[in-house]
């Protein structure tokens, strides 16, 4: 046989106070808590705002910095390296990077703008230009551009 109609108006609204004493009683507990633990809660909230901000300010002044490179692409190959004369280049053991150096060298540039055209390190350039120099026997950029054209390694 069914519950009669009154019995479960009576649990519904015996659940119902029970529901809304227990709410009652926890936000109590709660006031109570934020009263008595208002400063070390204000404490945290400001922390926790500074943690937030010094992340933010970390990731942003440590973030890896994007460099642009322009890359140049020559449209034709270079007549000044086309055909070295390759007796000579065994016989002074100058490597291909080494000619290479050898040719910018030629047309005048910086060890900076050798560097930059090369994708080397200005000290690499600068090493490969000390062992140009002792393999050719010369000891500045304008007597090695002139022993290498005289001995055919560029043109």
């Amino acid at each position: 046989m069914p519950p009669k109609f009154s019995t479960v108006r009576y649990l519904l609204l015996y659940g119902l106070a029970l529901g809304a004493l227990l709410t009652l009683m926890t936000w109590s507990q709660y006031r109570l808590m934020v009263i008595d633990h208002a400063t070390e809660l204000y404490v945290l909230l400001i922390a926790v705002m500074f943690a937030g901000v010094g992340i933010w300010v970390g990731l942003r002044w440590s973030a890896p910095r994007v460099l642009e490179r322009t890359v140049l692409v020559p449209l034709a190959p270079s007549t000044d390296a086309l055909s070295p004369n390759e007796q000579v280049l065994d016989q002074l053991s100058i490597s291909p990077r080494e000619l290479d150096v050898l040719v910018q060298l030629a047309r005048g540039l910086s060890n900076e703008e050798i560097a930059e055209r090369l994708f080397v390190s200005t000290n690499t350039v600068k090493t490969h230009l000390a062992n140009i120099y002792s393999k050719l026997d010369v000891k500045r950029r304008t007597q090695a551009v002139e022993k290498a054209r005289a001995l055919g390694l560029i043109q």
